[in-house]
């Protein structure tokens, strides 16, 4: 470093003063004058100095400190001992509150079913195939307690190709008849329904045409409205609903589900029906359950036996139906209630929400009986079903007043 002499005005400031002799001063002066300013001026305040720091101003006078390494890493302290209360655990990543996300989720997915519900019941209800079968004449029955449904087989080819009616040995007839029809009463108690066939050949009075078998009433003109009319006449019950099925609706239901399992009781071969079936409990897919419940290549009264086939298949569909199975499962549950919407007709008054009623009540094992029978008569050349008319009229007066049917009425 050169002489002090040759410090320039920048380290002159810095340097101390040049001992000597001490000269007086002022109480408050400074010990030597400061640069740039006349001795014994009043003071005066000086702006403070500022540095840079990391390129932007720093404030204050204090020295810098450089950075320092973190404890416990590469050129730094120790890191303190534990419990020394200095040491801070270092915390995973986690989810906050993770009862609040699984709502969240619940929420949507109550969301997402409902939207899909309430689309489905307004797809579904927009499709149904609506008659009027039921209107009101004079001399109709009084309201009851619980719902009354009449439901209707016909034998309707409407649905199937050509193919399937050869397959399925439906032949080609035209127009439409009716082989099944069956009288279902679900008590407002909570009890379970009754499920009544009416035998086709049932020789009852016919409005407009005198007596005749009931599966007449639906033959003649108007008959969608007639046959109902002509239940409710000779049962004294008033029906609520309606709902009638044909052939190949049948066979898509039952495909739709997957087919049904069904105990048969006898080996049965019928070419007429179109199925060659063994004894034992079996899955019977579509066609073949047409088959089933239409042959009538068994027992010494083939319709009676028909009639009791006919009441074991459709409880055993309408319950594996309205299963969790079926109803949980978009897979199964989506094309049943697409092929009910297209094969089924039903009154004007009945919606999406009687169906799912329906389906619920014989879901609970319904009570499965046929009308009480007391002779089978040749009538004008034709067999018929002359009904036990007091058995009868106590079947169908218990049912009307909601009360259980009573057991010696009840037939097989």
């Amino acid at each position: 470093m050169g002489d002090w002499t040759e410090d320039d005005d920048r380290t002159r400031a810095l340097r101390p003063p040049t001992p000597g002799p001490a000269s007086p001063r002022a109480a408050g002066q400074p010990a030597y004058p400061a640069q740039g300013r006349p001795s014994g001026d009043t003071p005066r305040e000086e702006p403070r100095a500022t540095s840079r720091v990391y390129g932007k101003p720093r404030q204050g006078s204090g020295a810098v400190r450089p950075l320092q390494p973190a404890p416990g890493g590469p050129g730094g302290p120790p890191p303190p001992p534990p419990g020394s209360g200095n040491n801070v655990p270092r915390r995973s990543w986690r989810p906050k509150r993770p009862g609040r996300l699984a709502v969240r989720i619940l929420v949507g997915l109550l969301v997402v079913v409902l939207v899909v519900a309430i689309g489905g019941y307004f797809m579904i209800n927009s499709r149904l195939k609506r008659v009027d079968a039921l209107g009101d004449y004079e001399g109709r029955p009084a309201d009851t307690p619980g719902t009354n449904w009449l439901l209707v087989g016909s034998d309707s080819r409407a649905g199937l190709t050509k193919a399937q009616r050869k397959k399925f040995a439906t032949g080609s007839a035209v127009g439409r008849r009716t082989d099944t029809m069956m009288l279902l009463h679900i008590p407002a108690t909570g009890d379970r329904p009754t499920l009544v066939s009416l035998p086709r050949d049932s020789y009852v009075p016919i409005d407009g045409h005198g007596r005749g078998k009931l599966n007449a009433a639906y033959a003649f003109e108007g008959g969608q409205k007639l046959l109902p009319k002509t239940v409710e006449q000779v049962t004294g019950i008033r029906i609520d609903h309606y709902m009638e099925i044909g052939f190949g609706g049948f066979v898509g239901i039952v495909d739709a589900i997957g087919g049904v399992e069904i105990d048969v009781k006898q080996d049965i071969k019928d070419r007429k029906a179109g199925i060659n079936l063994k004894k034992g409990r079996q899955v019977l897919d579509g066609g073949t359950a047409l088959g089933y419940v239409r042959t009538r290549a068994t027992g010494a009264i083939p319709d009676f036996e028909r009639t009791q086939r006919q009441r074991q298949f459709f409880s055993a569909v309408v319950k594996k139906a309205a299963s969790p199975g079926v109803l949980l499962n978009p897979f199964t549950s989506i094309p049943l209630a697409l092929s009910a919407a297209d094969s089924v007709e039903v009154g004007e008054e009945t919606g999406t929400f009687d169906l799912l009623s329906l389906g619920l009540a014989m879901g609970d094992n319904p009570i499965t009986t046929v009308v009480p029978v007391g002779s089978l008569p040749t009538i004008d050349g034709q067999a018929v079903v002359q009904w036990d008319r007091a058995k009868a009229l106590r079947m169908f007066k218990a049912l009307a007043e909601d009360k259980p049917v009573p057991q010696d009425v009840l037939g097989k």
